[in-house]
Formats: structure tokens, C-alpha cells, sequence
């Protein structure tokens, strides 16, 4: 468990590091991840959105690690900083404006602060800034460190002087790189500088070469004992995945920051991270809850921008787990927090399989199926990503139906009709034929859907998978729905398919995942999930009988389950119960020091943040505890009850008319 020191709900702070037990928080803004390191001068990895491509031969892409640009040169006196000379360091995550601050004691001889940036109002743009205060005289010889990552071959380096433009000196020099990927199909660009303060002595800045993929912008200067100096590293990349220049483009970029200067960079990511903190989820009467909830909120922000029309992977920006790759993650379980708090971070995820809905037509064809099938692994292409020799890429098909769900899950939310209109209906009324021609037609209430990889993962080749059926009877009814509300007629075979697919039951009523089901444990929710958020099942009879009967049966797995075990159990008005489901759902899966989400609680091996589970504790927040109901005609609040430790949950900022939604100390929904 990680440590929960003090009750700042907006700041995290580390201050007993441990580099061999360390997993670093990701400062990000939708388009650069800055994951952070326990060496304070270096980041660990900087990931770059959308950018993919194979690295071996025969291998699937993935995202990539694009020029480390936010690392920090700096030696005292001639040294390099020794891991025995760091002393009194701290890491302090401010999640209210993006940045996280390193300090620390170097040896005797000085104290070095540093703060780091992804700045949010420019996508392609990262700000350090660096404070020196010296506790002797010392030399000190400082700059922007770029370097190589292990995604990219071929790099070359160079120099580019722009006279007469920087406030700070007579001349702006900027180091810049530009490499491809191991598999060449993408381009990155990188440049960085350094600026100074206008009331400081601006020293001269060299470009000097520490290896074949790392360069150094640097300069040297003399500091007198407790007279502190400041200097800032402005830097930029982007990859031909959003320019087809992108080593100019990083150097303009670059160029652009500079003449913002670094008070208007700070002011302006400022301004976006407030705009979006409008929509929160406040708890009153937990601080410690409020601050997790915080970090979950943070790191979802983090990973995804409205502009581009990306989405987000199970671990976002904060890592290369799963290749970068998107999954159903994105659109069942972080889709429906986002498309509440800030609906046009849900677009920018339906944009992306919008894009990519040719792919999905092509991928149908090939399997003999009518409409659009979507791949369980999808990159940049949304061909078919899932590694061999796993089946999940064939025959997790559930997969669709997330998609058309979640399309018509905005439309719910926002009533956009021209959105509708042009992207929603295509994804509703695709993945709506697909399902009529993927069922098996054996006679009235056997619209078989065989041979499939369930919700439940570890089960391989079912037929009648409980999720999988009912989802896809969940996009049939939804399509049908959507030409209606355009005044078209639907198909009115999605009816007769949808009415014949079957939900299988034991004979004691308890619903069962598959038609060869017999008790194992599962290794998630699957049959639970036909209560929520499907609807499925409403009777409250059938529902407990369900809750009960798996929860009885839930081995290992990832964080998702016990979050859908809270939501009904709040339900159910069960508010004790639901908050101790609630837990379990992440409070065993936080790592030190940050308290960084990790995906299992029985292991901490290659752990990186898993959106995947921030987005079922929020759906806890929104949809359980806050009562908060897409329905077909569009927001609405049910009766809740609060844990009793709570006084009042408060949610702001909800949809695209930014309502405030209360539930009170007197545990009624207001």
C-alpha cells in the first residue's frame, strides 16, 4: 500500500524514494507522457500519442518512445550527480495545473528544484524549469539533455541559430533530431533550448555531443554561495503520425514556445488544466479518497485531447504495456466517466473508430460477415493489432458491440443529431449488420453466437457467451433506435435477430456465462455486466441472484470486477456493501510512491497506470454512487445512498450543459 501522507486533495507529494520499489506517475496532455523517473534529473520514457509502428520484424506495432527531451544536463563542479550525493528528495505531483516537481539536496553543495510540463494548451510542447540555489561557491555546468529512446534508429542531430529573436540573448540556438522508427514507418522530430531570466547574466550556450544518441545544449556558470539560478528548457517533438515534416515542425513548434516565453506557457497550461477541473467529482468527508480520486480523474485527462481524434490504451501514455493498443477498455470502461465529464473527450474516442471504420468493414469481409467488424487490438490503421497466437483477435467480437453502444451512449449525453447523423450512424447501423449476419439462425430463440472469447477472458472457444449476446442484442436495439431518431426506418431484421438471441440461464434462474459453464472461477466480471451497464437484466430478484453467485466465483484478475460489483450493490441499496466492493477495486492495486493504479493487485511486475480501472472506479463515483443514468433520453439521477462516512458527493461539470449533480448528507439524491 502505497503511503497517504497529509490531506491535500490536489497534490501528491513522495519523500521517502525507494529506486527499487518505485513506479512513476505520468505527467501528460494527451499527446506526450512524461513518465517520471526516481533519478530527478532524468524522465524515465517520453511516449508519443498515435504515433505506431512494428519494432522487429513479424512483430504487431505499437506505440512509440519518441526523443527524451525533458531530461536535465547538469554537473556541479565538474561531476556528475552520484545516486549517493542525492539527498532529501521529493516528488510532488500537482494534479491541479499538470506539473510534478523534483527537489533535492546535491550532496552539501547546492539544492536543485526541478518541474516538469506537458503543456496542455500545446500539444506537442514540454517546459522544465530548473532552479539552482547553491550553498557554497560552485561551478556549475547545465542545459537541455536529447536523447534517442530505444524505438528509434537512425538518428542525426543538428544546431539551429535564429538571431535577434530571444528577449534573453542576442541569438536563439536550438538543438533538434530527427529518427525513424525500428520499423521506419514513422518519422519523429525533436528540438529543445534553453532560456533564461531577463534580469539574469544569459550565458553563452554550446552544443556538445555526450554519444552518438544523446546531445547536449549546454552552459557553464559560476554561482556564488545562496544566489540562486533559474533557467528553463522549452522542447517540442512530434512524429509524421501528425506532421510530414516533423523535424521542422518540432523546431517551429519549438520556435513558438519561446516567443510565449515561459510566464505565458506556465499562465496558458494553467488556464487548460482549469477549464478542465471544472468537471470534478468532489467528496466531502474523505480527503484521502478525494486525492486517489483525483490521480484517476488526472491521468484520465492526461491521456486524451479532444482535437485528434485519438483514443486511449488500457495504460494511456504512462507506458508500452499492451503495445499502446486500444481494446474495449476504452470503450466501456473509460468511455462512459469521460462522455459525462467532458463529452468531447468521449468524441475524440468515437472519432477514432469513426476513422478507422473502413478497416473495420475490410476485417468483416474477410471473416464472411456483413457490416463493420471491429479488431479486439486496434493501432493506427484499426487493422487487426492482437499479437499471434492469441485467439482474443478472432473471436473476442464483443468487442463491436462496445463500439455501437458507446456511439449511442454520446448521442444519449449530448443530442447532437448532426453527430448522429454523420458519425453515429454509421458505427450504430455497421455494427448493427454485422451482428445479423455473425448469428447462427437455428430456429426461434436460437440466434446462436458461437465459438467466441467471452468478457471473461481466460474462457476460449463458448458459444452464448452471456456479455457477448447481450451486447450484441444492446447494439441492435440501440441502431434501431438511432434510424428512428433520424426518421429512417430500421432494418427490421435487427428486430427479429435481436429478440432470438439467446441468454442462457442454470435451472435454479442464475444466468450463465457460457453453454458449457459449470462453475470455474472467472477471471472477471462477464454475467454481472448484463446488469450493468447493459440493462439486461432489471429484476432485482435476478440481479442479486447473479451478484451472488459469481462473486462466489471471482478468482484473480484485473481491478473492473469488484467496480461493477459496487455499482450494483449501490443499486440494490446496498451502500455498505457497495463501498467495500468499492475498495477493493483499487485501494490493493497502488503502488508507492504516488499510488500510481496498476492493473493487478497480485503483482507489481512491469506495472504501469491502468486507465482501464480508473475508469470503473469513476463509473463507481458517477453511476453508483452519484446515481447518474444514460438513458435513451438522455441524463438522469436515481435515488442513492452515501457510505455513512461520506457527508455529501458532489458532480460537476456533467455533459455539454455542465450540471451540477448533488447527493447530500442526508443520503437522498438533490
Amino acid at each position: 500500500m502505497w503511503g497517504k501522507d497529509g490531506d491535500d486533495i490536489w497534490t501528491i507529494t513522495a519523500s521517502k524514494i525507494d529506486p527499487a520499489h518505485y513506479f512513476g506517475v505520468t505527467v501528460a496532455n494527451g499527446m506526450i507522457g512524461l513518465v517520471s523517473s526516481p533519478q530527478p534529473l532524468e524522465v524515465a520514457q517520453v511516449i508519443m500519442n498515435g504515433a505506431y509502428d512494428s519494432v522487429a520484424p513479424g512483430e504487431v506495432c505499437q506505440i512509440l518512445r519518441t526523443f527524451n527531451l525533458a531530461s536535465v544536463d547538469l554537473r556541479i563542479d565538474g561531476e556528475n550527480l552520484a545516486p549517493d550525493q542525492i539527498k532529501s528528495l521529493r516528488q510532488t505531483l500537482d494534479m491541479k495545473s499538470g506539473s510534478l516537481v523534483s527537489s533535492f539536496d546535491w550532496g552539501t553543495k547546492a539544492t536543485v528544484t526541478i518541474t516538469r510540463y506537458a503543456l496542455r494548451q500545446l500539444p506537442f510542447t514540454i517546459l522544465v524549469d530548473v532552479v539552482i540555489l547553491p550553498h557554497q561557491e560552485v561551478t556549475i555546468d547545465a542545459g537541455s539533455l536529447l536523447g534517442t529512446s530505444d524505438d528509434l534508429k537512425d538518428a542525426e542531430f543538428f544546431t539551429h541559430e535564429v538571431p535577434n529573436l530571444n528577449a534573453y540573448s542576442s541569438t536563439l540556438l536550438m538543438l533538434a533530431a530527427k529518427g525513424q522508427s525500428l520499423g521506419g514507418g514513422v518519422k519523429m522530430g525533436a528540438c529543445t533550448t534553453v532560456l533564461f531570466d531577463a534580469n539574469e547574466r544569459a550565458p553563452e550556450l554550446k552544443h556538445t555531443s555526450q554519444s552518438g544518441n544523446a546531445h547536449h545544449l549546454d552552459f557553464a556558470f559560476k554561482l556564488t554561495a545562496e544566489h540562486g539560478f533559474h533557467f528553463t528548457i522549452v522542447g517540442s517533438t512530434i512524429s509524421s503520425a501528425q506532421n510530414s515534416d516533423p523535424l521542422n515542425a518540432a523546431r517551429r513548434n519549438t520556435l513558438f514556445a519561446v516567443l510565449r516565453g515561459r510566464n505565458g506557457l506556465i499562465e496558458g497550461n494553467d488556464r487548460s488544466w482549469a477549464e478542465l477541473w471544472k468537471s470534478d467529482i468532489i467528496v466531502d468527508g474523505d480527503p484521502h479518497l478525494q486525492r486517489d480520486l483525483h490521480l484517476m480523474l488526472f491521468e484520465l485527462y492526461s491521456f486524451i485531447r479532444p482535437e485528434y481524434g485519438y483514443s486511449i490504451g488500457p495504460d494511456g501514455l504512462s507506458g508500452i504495456d499492451y503495445h499502446g493498443h486500444v481494446f474495449w477498455d476504452a470503450d466501456t470502461w473509460m468511455f462512459p466517466a469521460l462522455v459525462l465529464l467532458h463529452p468531447e473527450l468521449g468524441q475524440s474516442m468515437l472519432e477514432y473508430r469513426y476513422a478507422r471504420l473502413p478497416a473495420a468493414r475490410a476485417n468483416a469481409l474477410a471473416h464472411g460477415f456483413h457490416g463493420a467488424m471491429f479488431p479486439w487490438e486496434s493501432a493506427a490503421t484499426g487493422d487487426q493489432e492482437t499479437p499471434m497466437p492469441s485467439v482474443c483477435g478472432e473471436f473476442e467480437q464483443h468487442i463491436t458491440a462496445c463500439v455501437g453502444i458507446a456511439a449511442w451512449k454520446y448521442y444519449c449525453v449530448t443530442r447532437d443529431k448532426e453527430w448522429l447523423k454523420t458519425r453515429g450512424w454509421p458505427l450504430l447501423s455497421e455494427t448493427a449488420d454485422f451482428w445479423a449476419s455473425r448469428v447462427e439462425r437455428n430456429g426461434i430463440g436460437r440466434y446462436d453466437i458461437r465459438r467466441v472469447v467471452p468478457a471473461d477472458e481466460q474462457a476460449r472457444d463458448r458459444d452464448n457467451d452471456a456479455f457477448t449476446n447481450a451486447a450484441a442484442r444492446e447494439n441492435l436495439r440501440v441502431a434501431a433506435l438511432a434510424a428512428r431518431e433520424l426518421g429512417l426506418e430500421p432494418n427490421p431484421d435487427w428486430t427479429r435477430v435481436r429478440d432470438n438471441i439467446p441468454i442462457l440461464h442454470f435451472p435454479d434462474g442464475v444466468t450463465r456465462e457460457t453453454a458449457t459453464y459449470k462453475g470455474e472461477k472467472i477471471q472477471q466480471a462477464d454475467v454481472n455486466l448484463l446488469a450493468y451497464p447493459l440493462h439486461e437484466i432489471t429484476d432485482p430478484a435476478g440481479i442479486r441472484r447473479d451478484l451472488e453467485y459469481y462473486s462466489q466465483h471471482l478468482g484473480a484478475g484485473p481491478a473492473m470486477t469488484h467496480s461493477i460489483f459496487a455499482i450494483i450493490r449501490e443499486r440494490l441499496g446496498e451502500p455498505g456493501e457497495a463501498f467495500k466492493e468499492f475498495r477493493l477495486g483499487f485501494e490493493p492495486n497502488l503502488l508507492p510512491p504516488f499510488g500510481v493504479f496498476t492493473e493487478r493487485a497480485d503483482t507489481e511486475e512491469g506495472a504501469v497506470y491502468f486507465a482501464t480501472g480508473a475508469g470503473g472506479v469513476l463509473q463507481v463515483m458517477l453511476n453508483g454512487f452519484g446515481g447518474l443514468e444514460i438513458t435513451d433520453s438522455g441524463v438522469v439521477q436515481l435515488h442513492t445512498k452515501l457510505p455513512s462516512a461520506w457527508k455529501s458527493l458532489t458532480l460537476t461539470g456533467i455533459g455539454p450543459d455542465r450540471r451540477t449533480f448533488v447527493v447530500g448528507g442526508s443520503n437522498h439524491s438533490q
